[in-house]
């Protein structure tokens, strides 16, 4: 049973106790009994305990950080969304896989951001410029927001803003089961809910401190039932002894559980498993008894932006991937919408 996340250890930024967040989530800290920290800036946390770099990356992914989000320039976040709205970063699951080990480098801690008014606002600022089209916001490139929005109820807030809004739409993924405070959130529609889901292969291996795949899907059909639009991310597509069956019982869970009403409007992103050179390393490093098959010979090499490439599947075993699961998919779900990344 995966429990809501609790850090182990809390540092709050001096400026984050100008907004009131700040303040509520100290009292929420102390009453809990957590050991509470000062740090200048959310991008100078030192002194996490451990012996080595293992134990102080494993001590990280329990800390959190409250502090102030400065740069209020979103990133884009082509072709899932318009915008990258930053709630938050870093995450408390241990995903071997997971891009996160390379974009955060020295810092696998999770930070939260008070100042939410000032980046629902700068938002706003990015709704109007795009107006009259609508602009669309991912609030989990960064971080699998969910995992600790029990604790802070930033996400809530959010949902509740976007259901106000003409001209914006909120979208993000989770792993994570704890999702019962958001279901009386008023959505209006305008929140795609999606969640993270694998062969149970995938999951047992290579997803550890995330919820277990029933879980989401009981977590999905509440989400339905609440009446928000819903989606599946399918990543990463690994190839595994038996994974057309792995596959296959994922979607069979899924048709098995969801209600009527979810199934005119839902969307399967799949993303097929791909590795860099610089997250090999990482990753070996961050998880040295990882059964993830990394083998550069056996991959075909696609440049990528920023000149680092990455490795994935051969244009066969691609094409055998995207076939059998969009088949599946088809199958159970034959007025989804199907997107495929490599």
């Amino acid at each position: 049973m995966i429990k809501p996340f609790v850090p182990q250890l809390v540092y709050i930024e001096p400026r984050a106790l100008e907004y009131r967040l700040g303040v509520q989530l100290k009292q929420k800290f102390e009453n809990m009994g957590l050991e509470i920290r000062e740090t200048t800036s959310h991008n100078q946390v030192r002194n996490i305990p451990g012996d080595n770099d293992l134990q102080k990356y494993r001590n990280a992914k329990s800390t959190l950080v409250v502090g102030v989000r400065k740069t209020l320039k979103f990133d884009s976040s082509k072709p899932s969304a318009e915008y990258a709205i930053p709630f938050a970063t870093g995450c408390m699951g241990h995903c071997h896989y997971c891009y996160l080990q390379t974009t955060m480098g020295s810092k696998p801690y999770i930070r939260t951001y008070v100042n939410v008014e000032e980046i629902l606002d700068q938002a706003q600022k990015y709704m109007e410029e795009r107006a009259p089209q609508i602009t669309r916001f991912e609030a989990s490139c960064t971080s699998d927001i969910v995992g600790i929005d029990h604790l802070t109820h930033t996400l809530k807030h959010a949902i509740e803003y976007f259901g106000q809004s003409d001209l914006g739409r909120l979208r993000f993924v989770t792993k994570f089961h704890h999702v019962d405070h958001l279901l009386d959130a008023e959505h209006n529609g305008r929140t795609r809910f999606r969640f993270s889901v694998n062969a149970d292969y995938v999951i047992k291996y290579f997803e550890p401190g995330t919820s277990p795949l029933d879980m989401r899907i009981e977590a999905a059909k509440k989400v339905a039932e609440a009446g928000y639009p819903l989606g599946f991310i399918v990543a990463p597509i690994y190839i595994h002894e038996g994974w057309q069956e792995g596959y296959r019982e994922l979607f069979e869970k899924l048709d098995a559980a969801l209600p009527q009403s979810a199934r005119d409007d839902i969307t399967f992103e799949m993303i097929q498993h791909r590795f860099t050179k610089p997250a090999k390393r990482v990753i070996e490093k961050n998880y040295p008894k990882t059964k993830l098959e990394m083998n550069e010979e056996e991959r075909r090499y696609k440049w990528g932006r920023y000149g680092i490439g990455k490795y994935i599947y051969s244009k066969e075993e691609e094409h055998a991937l995207r076939e059998s699961l969009e088949s599946d998919i088809d199958r159970f779900f034959p007025n989804a919408k199907i997107e495929y990344f490599t």
